[in-house]
């Protein structure tokens, strides 16, 4: 099995690219990476491993490039060479955590739609209270959607929760603003009997609220929408561990309650962390293209790896698009 990884992108690279690469090539020996950039600034990081190389460029695309017109003008880019790799046919996946648009644009000029489906989705897993997670999507590949591309995200988000998370028939819940089958606008009220009347086991409307109770193993919405989702558990979960920090360190006796507790508020933060769960997954393009969080470290990226590696092993996008063609 072969993936690309865009050594370039994100905050911490090239180094945490290229530690989660060493971590994962030691853990799984079915696996040969491709780092996708400066040879020089690779090298710094790298111990040679004869499953770990290195696709040299010094070209980037960065968080400031406008996606689209940078994916056409910059065919040197890292991001760019790492989708490349997949289309060729030397590699089975890729990852970045570089500028969103710009793979998502990758995607789908590089390695390009699956036949049938109309529009990709970009889909993290996000935590729950009791560890499970569950599927968002659409999170900003599409800003507007119509209810046929709300049915193809529930289709792909059950295949890839099914066959990567080993959750048997999972729950497909609808974001709207009230569990009633009648609640909401034209596009929830069009989508939900679209649900209703799929091979899916479709529980319905879902309220935000209850997302991080897990009501549901898939959650589908359109794109603005579901970034606004994302954005609001990543800021929630960012400003309620600062407020406790704030508040166990605001005296003598509150600080040594905090020591003792560390362990256990360690473990809570790893269950709120959604990077632990891998990346997000591009569903809808002709094989994997998976998305970090741009502040990865090494973790991060192995966790995104493990997860690349088992939508590969299964066959996700092959499922999906024989799914599709039903």
């Amino acid at each position: 099995m072969k993936i690309a990884i865009d050594a370039m992108g994100g905050d911490n690279a090239p180094r945490e690219m290229v530690l989660g690469a060493m971590k994962a090539v030691e853990e799984y020996h079915d696996i040969h990476i491709t780092l996708v950039g400066d040879e020089n600034k690779i090298n710094d990081h790298l111990k040679q491993h004869d499953r770990i190389h290195i696709l040299h460029t010094d070209e980037v695309i960065l968080g400031t490039d406008e996606p689209v017109r940078a994916v056409r003008r910059k065919k040197n880019a890292s991001m760019v060479l790492a989708a490349q790799q997949v289309a060729d046919g030397n590699a089975d996946a890729c990852i970045s955590a570089g500028n969103t648009g710009a793979l998502m644009a990758s995607g789908l000029f590089v390695v390009g739609r699956i036949d049938g489906i109309d529009r990709p989705a970009l889909a993290p897993t996000l935590p729950t209270i009791g560890g499970e997670g569950f599927l968002l999507l659409d999170v900003g590949a599409n800003v507007d959607a119509r209810p046929e591309h709300l049915l193809q995200f529930a289709i792909m988000g059950s295949i890839y929760s099914e066959k990567v998370r080993g959750i048997d028939r999972p729950r497909v819940g609808l974001l709207n603003i009230g569990t009633e089958e009648k609640k909401g606008n034209e596009l929830t009220k069009q989508t939900f009997e679209l649900l209703k009347n799929a091979d899916l086991n479709f529980v319905g409307n879902v309220e935000a609220r209850d997302l991080l109770d897990g009501v549901a193993d898939v959650v589908v919405t359109d794109g603005f929408t579901g970034n606004m989702v994302l954005k609001t558990v990543e800021g929630t979960a960012s400003s309620v561990f600062k407020m406790l920090k704030t508040a166990l360190m605001s005296s003598m006796k509150s600080k040594l309650a905090a020591a003792v507790l560390k362990p256990e508020f360690k473990k809570l933060k790893n269950t709120m962390d959604y990077s632990e769960y891998g990346g997000a997954g591009l569903f809808g393009l002709k094989a994997p293209v998976i998305k970090v969080h741009g502040s990865s470290n090494a973790q991060s990226l192995f966790s995104a790896i493990r997860q690349t590696r088992e939508m590969v092993e299964k066959d996700v996008t092959g499922l999906i698009k024989k799914t599709i063609e039903k």
